[in-house]
C-alpha cells in the first residue's frame, strides 16, 4: 500500500485560500454583507492564531500590521493618483 505525501506548505496555502475564497464567495451568493464578513473572517482568524500562538505572540503580528496596510500589501487594486 502505498502512501501519499502530505500537501507542501505553498500547497497548503494555496488549498487554504482556495477554500477561503469558495466560503467568501458562498456567503455574498446568501446575501452576507462584505463588511459583516470580513469582521467574521478576521476574527475567525484571529481566534485560531491566539489559539496556536498565543495573545503575545499575536498581538506582536497585529502590530505590525498598520505598517503593512499603508504599504500596500493587501491592496489589490490601486486607485489613480
Amino acid at each position: 500500500m502505498s502512501q501519499t505525501a502530505p500537501p507542501s506548505e505553498e500547497q497548503q496555502k494555496s488549498l487554504a485560500l482556495d477554500a477561503i475564497l469558495q466560503a467568501w464567495d458562498a456567503a455574498l451568493q446568501l446575501g452576507v454583507d462584505p463588511t459583516y464578513l470580513a469582521s467574521a473572517a478576521i476574527f475567525a482568524a484571529l481566534t485560531d492564531m491566539v489559539d496556536l500562538h498565543g495573545e503575545e505572540a499575536v498581538a506582536g503580528f497585529a502590530e505590525m500590521l498598520s505598517a503593512r496596510i499603508r504599504a500596500g500589501e493587501f491592496t489589490l487594486a490601486r486607485a489613480p493618483d
